[in-house]
């Protein structure tokens, strides 16, 4: 009777993407037995060479196994603080003989090592993120299951805003009493957008966002710019207020390609640090992951070879830069905060303006303002930055605008790492599109801008806006929906 209900025991056996997904995911087990089957292991040693997030997270994987080895023998069993117990597991010999899978596959001898120990008698069910190993594991009569853990479930996908209909007439209250109502019922996430539209026309409608403070609701209005740019929908202004907002420290712009998540981005953090001067630099960076093939190595410098990588930041860039060089011609523009005097003399002098007065507060606007020439005048003036990823970890990075694009090819961990990394007076914006994912080891539930964006909602300092209009074009648009 003991035997039975030894072998009926619970265990999940992990898959080696699950560990390279979660390096804790061993312990999320409660009271359950954990199996890794050895050929992980194996697996494992191959990737921990990489430099990758992926290779981080085998290496952390080992680390964790090699502070358990030293409580037990892991092939017995090592007893975890979650109340359960983790074991390496070995395949029986002969038993795959008439298996229909191929042995000679290590994902194969993975499945096949976890339906031994359910033909022993365990209540066994197969964690993997791989979803054709889930069907497989299904054929020869497995049980399997996704790791959720740090998973969002499509339908549960917080946008950071919600639309509501109501009569013309409560459009022209300060605040509508149907909001206010609703209010009252079921209170609003903290920093939620509210659209309000009018029921008979879309286009008559009005912005709030709820802050849960004595007001409970701050009017959205279109900011004022130093350059002839706006937002183009209600989306785009909500992004806007966002991060415009100084007490909103964190901010996650998300959306299709086309949207403006990027351009918006980069628009407000040219104007915070360029006409507001609420920081000193705008830091720009995007993860390294080709969308095809990769081409090789790229010649040059650090800075060169990441000009390539950041050739979309310097697009957007460069529109918001010709708008306002071009406003610059009717009314006097911006000038670029310089370290010396010498510095700006050469500024005026490429962008054809006088130069050499001296000012006392380089944060401060001058008597004279020139042009803001092109983006590489803004970087090489110290008001823009390029970055790599790769080199953010045990920095502290303050008084800084820092965008982060392209973050839905990042796992939860690399955001968190990301994140870790903003010092005293900096905000952080990380924009992405959940549904173009370039790591096979993330989706749409488990990247980590979607992760990120769940976890801090309903936190003072953070808010979210899902932009879900294209202004690209109606190419990109039908492309988005058809492919």
């Amino acid at each position: 009777m003991s035997a039975l209900k030894e072998t009926s025991q619970k265990m999940y056996v992990l898959d080696t993407n699950v560990l390279l997904h979660d390096p804790r995911s061993m312990f999320s087990f409660q009271n359950s037995l954990v199996g890794i089957p050895i050929m992980v292991l194996e697996e494992l040693e191959q990737f921990k060479r990489e430099t990758s997030g992926r290779g981080k997270n085998a290496r952390e994987t080992v680390r964790y196994l090699d502070q358990l080895r030293e409580k037990g023998n892991l092939s017995e069993g090592v007893s975890l603080e979650s109340g359960g117990t983790l074991r390496i597991l070995f395949s029986p010999e002969h038993y795959a003989d008439n298996s229909p899978l191929n042995t000679g596959i290590m994902d194969n001898e993975i499945l096949l090592t976890a339906a031994s120990y359910k033909q022993q008698g365990y209540d066994v069910k197969f964690i993997s993120k791989d979803l054709n190993a889930r069907v497989k594991a299904d054929v020869i009569g497995l049980p399997a299951e996704d790791y959720l853990k740090g998973h969002v479930a499509v339908d549960e996908f917080y946008k950071g805003w919600i639309k509501i209909k109501v009569p013309s007439v409560e459009l022209k209250q300060e605040i509508p009493a149907t909001l206010q109502a609703m209010a009252k019922e079921q209170p609003f996430v903290i920093n939620e957008y509210i659209l309000v539209e009018s029921q008979h026309n879309p286009f008559n409608y009005r912005i709030f966002r709820y802050t849960g403070g004595p007001r409970e609701f701050k009017v959205v209005i279109h900011p004022q710019f130093a350059w002839p740019l706006e937002a183009r929908n209600p989306q785009q202004l909500m992004a806007l207020d966002a991060l415009l907002d100084p007490t909103l420290d964190f901010v996650t712009l998300i959306g299709p390609a086309g949207t403006g998540k990027t351009f918006i981005a980069m628009l407000a953090g040219l104007h915070e640090v360029l006409v507001a001067h609420a920081y000193q630099k705008l830091l720009v960076s995007r993860p390294v992951i080709p969308l095809g093939p990769d081409i090789g190595y790229l010649p040059g410098d650090v800075q060169e070879k990441l000009h390539t990588w950041m050739q979309p930041i310097f697009d957007n860039a460069e529109v918001i830069m010709h708008a306002a060089n071009r406003s610059a011609r009717k009314e006097q523009p911006l000038l670029l905060d310089n370290s010396s005097q010498d510095d700006e003399e050469r500024f005026f002098e490429k962008n054809g303006k006088e130069g050499g007065h001296k000012h006392k507060n380089k944060f401060k606007n001058k008597e004279k303002k020139p042009s803001l020439g092109t983006v590489n005048d803004l970087i090489h003036h110290g008001k823009v930055s390029l970055e790599a990823i790769t080199y953010m970890r045990g920095r502290s990075i303050p008084y800084q605008y820092i965008l982060f694009d392209e973050v839905q090819n990042l796992s939860p961990h690399e955001v968190k790492t990301l994140i870790s990394r903003v010092g005293q007076g900096s905000k952080i914006v990380m924009c992405g599109d959940p549904s173009q994912i370039d790591s096979p080891y993330l989706d749409f539930s488990s990247n980590g801008l979607v992760i990120a964006s769940d976890k801090f909602k309903g936190q003072q300092l953070f808010a979210t806006v899902y932009l879900e209009t294209s202004e690209r074009s109606s190419l990109s648009s039908l492309a988005g929906e058809l492919l």
